[in-house]
């Protein structure tokens, strides 16, 4: 029954639905923060019925209540809690982040609220906004960046973050950047020009540097590679502004951190490897082959010491193979091309990693026993063991090769030490010709003769000087009667013993490689192969007798007969026309094309990638790359000649191949000069493309410094027109306020005033009316005892007539008269009297009045003093009407001068405009240089115009 009468349990989604309502609705921010509290605990449960129905409310909230740092954590949690769902949640999707990512990209206003967080010192508000503009950035890249690339300082405070002194919020930091700038060009110039690169080194140095940093280092190397990856004018500012020292102070703390720990130890963390690695490969992105400004990088990663800091990891005993094998591509990356530092590498002394039985020195130092770099390298690639990592290997053989390339006098000085090492059988060992020739110094190894081979092949490829010094070296003494072989019939001696003898590919390939490249367009080589006529029977018998497994074998045998017969002529040992028919009838011309179709088919022909070695990964279950057994160049050479080769079997005897390389019969006085002209012309193009760096490197800092420029005018003109609002407002607000005082003051003195006017005219009324009736009844009481003294006085006259009359009449009575009239006279002095008094009483009230009149006086003053107070608390007002306007005065100052800052702009964009029409006129020259070229005959490749098309095609995009 109790059951019966119990409330319906809700469901997730009903509470949800409540929740949401109630954030929408509420309007108390405790409400709100209860709802928020009650949807963070279903976000990672349930995402898309949260999404669906509070999305929106919780960005409101941090918009609104972004001061309240209690409610806007728990709503950053909620938002990170939907973009991170739980695995287990029945919502979970894919669907669900991009959802919500497009909500926020799709507004500015939205990313502008996360921005915005980043100003503030909480730690939370900053952290999670880091972390939510990550997450955003992972589900809709683009919208992402062009979100922040909008936003006025966008970029700028997210690069703040990395001088916070909170590891959180530094190391959210560091992981936003890294993703944001891996595919943006702008945001990398924005983030250099914003001391990208000390901040980023300062996090470094923060974390351990090299040896004792953890992930955090990682994150900052792998920032730092994609700031400069294919970046040429971030490379510019990173060298330009010291990052170049820097790197060198990192490895060389590595080296004084292992020289003072001593032994493995300093070399036991794999996090360290990882940031050794990570370093090595930036500094290889600054010198790809061809790159602009790869040649003032090599220069300066040289003049810092960078060179021999990689090589001090290459010959340390601390450090592991596959550290050592990137370190030495990168020493490859630093001397590859440049002459002077191919001149100075062979300069240097190293501590031998092969160490041989009785070691001849060439110098100690410290007691250590020291050799040239050279013949440390030698022994890496030729004489080491064979358990040495092949990369390791291959990566001493990229740095030999490297040391000569494009450098005839390096290339034919180490060829003819090789000669004369052979020659004289000294240090037969790491020998390439000794490797290569001799029999007996075959070991189990098969990588002994492929290096061997490949570096004889570099050496003589395209060099039609060091494949003479080379065709010289023979094998046995005709004095003594014995038969003289030549080097290249040694080689196909050897190759053709090691196919008999089913050697290792890999050993067979080598031969294969020096052979064709030394026979191709090269008709007196071919006929030192032609010396020994069976050579063409067994590769032919081999082609027609090899199973199906030996596909490599087969095609290169292809590639090699097609290059001997297309190369030879009727006067060879054994001429054209008995070629064709060795190849047409012992062979057979659908057996040879198919041998040089299945060869360009072969895997690891067909899926070669012309890439440095090292920079992929190590492939699964020890299976061996491409590059461990073809040469890069040797592939190519490969796929542009396949075509040819099969068209060469269809070709008549009678008709010779043209030898594009032969000189005979050319001014070479005039080749001369004309390599000069085009060498000058390639130093000139050269300087034009290093000034065209100088000046998009330049554009592209006065376009940063004059977005950061606009950017801060723009939060000028804000932040002045938010005072400029806030000044009228309180401006209004004082004068609203001022008007009530003083309307109120107005009013009251004005009230004050009128009752005391008015007062003062009742008094003065009231004086004015008890005087006149004070004045009234003294003269009435006046005329009336006039009136009785004259009544009187009539009396005393008639009696006085009377006795005057009765005189006469009677003389006794004369006496009482006379006492009459004196008593008359008495009584006459007496009235007189009175009168005199009543005169001085009426000249009392005369006074009196006088008095209330004056009194009546000092009131109309003090009423003129209420009227003075009036007018100067009108003129106050006036005064502050005129402060007004002084105010109003500020203001269009303000703007005067903000009117005049947008001019400073204008005439930065003048100046911009000016630096493209440089750019213009240099490409123009360019233009013009290449049809020079043009017209004295000189052959301007295809790849150099499409590069100028693509140019002109980014030139156009920037505008």
């Amino acid at each position: 029954m109790l059951e019966a009468q119990a409330p319906a349990k809700q469901t997730a989604g009903v509470t949800i639905d409540t929740l949401s309502s109630r954030l929408s609705s509420a309007t108390l921010l405790e409400d709100r923060r209860a709802a928020i509290h009650g949807l963070r605990a279903f976000a990672k449960d349930y995402p898309a019925s949260v999404a669906s129905g509070a999305l929106r409310p919780l960005i409101a909230c941090l918009a609104n209540d972004v001061d309240d740092i209690d409610t806007v954590k728990p709503v950053l949690e909620t938002l990170l809690g939907l973009f991170n769902p739980s695995p287990q949640s029945p919502e979970a999707s894919e669907d669900i982040a991009l959802w919500l990512a497009d909500e926020f990209t799709q507004r500015q206003d939205n990313i502008k609220i996360l921005l915005d967080l980043l100003d503030t010192a909480d730690l939370y508000s900053r952290v999670y906004s880091l972390r939510l503009l990550t997450c955003i950035f992972t589900s809709r890249p683009e919208r992402t960046q062009e979100c922040i690339l909008s936003e006025p300082s966008g970029t700028s405070r997210i690069a703040a973050t990395l001088e916070d002194t909170r590891d959180a919020v530094r190391n959210a930091g560091v992981e936003l950047l890294r993703e944001l700038v891996q595919s943006s060009t702008n945001i990398q110039k924005l983030v250099a020009f914003e001391k990208g690169f000390d901040r980023v080194f300062d996090v470094i140095r923060q974390e351990g540097s090299l040896s004792q940093g953890g992930n955090v280092v990682q994150d900052c190397l792998e920032l730092l590679a994609n700031l400069v990856r294919h970046n040429p004018s971030n490379q510019s500012d990173f060298r330009e502004s010291g990052g170049v020292s820097q790197l060198a102070q990192l490895l060389q703390e590595v080296h004084q951190k292992e020289a003072k720990e001593g032994g493995e130890e300093s070399w036991s963390s794999p996090q360290k490897d990882k940031n050794i690695w990570g370093l090595l490969s930036i500094i290889r992105l600054f010198l790809s082959e061809g790159g602009l400004g790869t040649q003032d990088n090599q220069a300066s990663f040289f003049k810092h010491g960078l060179l021999q800091q990689v090589l001090g990891l290459v010959f340390s005993d601390a450090a592991d193979g596959p550290i050592k094998a990137e370190a030495l591509y990168t020493c490859a990356d630093m001397v590859r091309g440049n002459p002077g530092i191919q001149t100075s590498f062979a300069g240097l002394q190293v501590a031998p990693l092969v160490h041989h039985g009785a070691p001849q020195t060439n110098g100690q130092t410290n007691g250590v026993h020291k050799i040239y770099i050279i013949e440390a390298l030698l022994d890496v690639v030729i004489a080491a063991p064979a358990e040495t990592p092949f990369e390791l290997r291959m990566a001493a053989c990229e740095c030999i090769k490297a040391y000569y390339y494009k450098h005839t006098m390096i290339r034919h000085h180490f060829l003819n030490r090789a000669i004369e090492g052979h020659m004289s059988g000294e240090d037969e060992t790491a020998n390439v010709l000794s490797t290569l020739l001799r029999d007996d110094l075959k070991t189990g190894d098969p990588y002994r003769v492929w290096f061997a081979a490949d570096l004889v092949f570099h050496l003589i490829w395209e060099d039609a000087e060091a494949k003479s010094l080379l065709i010289k070296v023979s094998e046995g003494d005709a004095s003594n009667g014995e038969e003289v072989i030549t080097c290249i019939q040694s080689i196909a001696e050897m190759l053709i013993a090691g196919i008999q003898k089913e050697e290792d590919e890999r050993v067979l390939i080598g031969y294969f490689t020096v052979l064709c490249g030394w026979l191709f367009e090269d008709a007196e080589a071919v006929n030192d192969f032609l010396g020994e006529g069976s050579n063409v029977q067994v590769l032919t018998q081999t082609m027609a007798t090899s199973g199906q497994e030996n596909t490599l074998v087969k095609g290169l045998c292809a590639v090699l007969l097609g290059i001997i017969y297309e190369y030879s002529t009727k006067d060879s040992p054994v001429p054209r026309s008995k070629i064709k028919p060795i190849l047409t009838a012992g062979l057979g011309r659908e057996r040879y094309l198919l041998a040089l179709t299945q060869l360009r088919q072969h895997p690891l022909v067909r899926d070669f990638e012309v890439v440095s070695p090292g920079s992929a990964p190590a492939a699964p279950d020890h299976e061996l790359p491409p590059y461990a057994f073809f040469d890069a160049t040797f592939i190519d050479f490969l796929k542009d000649n396949f075509s040819r080769l099969s068209r060469a079997i269809d070709r008549d005897p009678g008709i010779e191949a043209r030898i594009p390389t032969r000189e005979e019969g050319i001014d070479r006085d005039l080749v001369d000069s004309l390599r000069a002209q085009l060498d000058d012309k390639v130093q000139a193009l050269q300087k034009i493309e290093t000034e065209r760096l100088n000046l998009e490197r330049r554009l592209d800092h006065d376009q940063a410094a004059y977005r950061k420029e606009q950017e801060t005018s723009s939060a000028e003109v804000i932040k002045m027109k938010q005072i400029n609002e806030a000044l009228q407002k309180e401006h209004a607000l004082e004068v609203q306020r001022l008007e009530q005082t003083h309307t109120t003051a107005y009013k009251s003195l004005e009230s004050t005033t009128s009752q005391q006017i008015e007062e003062l005219k009742k008094q003065v009324d009231s004086v004015k009316k008890a005087a006149a009736d004070e004045a009234g009844r003294t003269k009435e009481y006046f005329e009336r005892t006039i009136n009785q003294l004259r009544n009187a006085k009539t009396g005393l006259d008639t009696r006085l007539a009377e006795a005057t009359r009765n005189v006469e009449s009677s003389g006794q009575e004369v006496l009482k008269v006379q006492k009459t009239l004196q008593e008359s006279q008495g009584e006459l002095e007496a009235a007189k009297t009175k009168i005199q008094e009543l005169d001085k009483s009426v000249k009392e009230r005369e006074q009196q009045i006088t008095e209330l009149r004056a009194t009546e006086t000092q009131l109309r003053e003090s009423l003129e003093d209420e009227k003075t107070k009036v007018t100067m608390l009108e003129k106050e007002v006036s005064e502050f009407d005129s402060t007004l306007k002084d105010h109003k005065a500020k203001i269009k100052a303000g703007e005067k001068a903000l009117k005049e800052k947008e001019e400073a702009r204008s005439a930065v964009q003048t100046e911009l405009d000016d630096f493209m029409m440089i750019l213009s006129d240099l490409e123009e020259k360019r233009v013009r240089d290449k049809k020079r070229l043009k017209e004295l005959g000189e052959t301007v490749s295809d790849g150099e115009d499409d590069d100028e098309g693509e140019e002109d095609e980014e030139e156009d995009e920037d505008e």
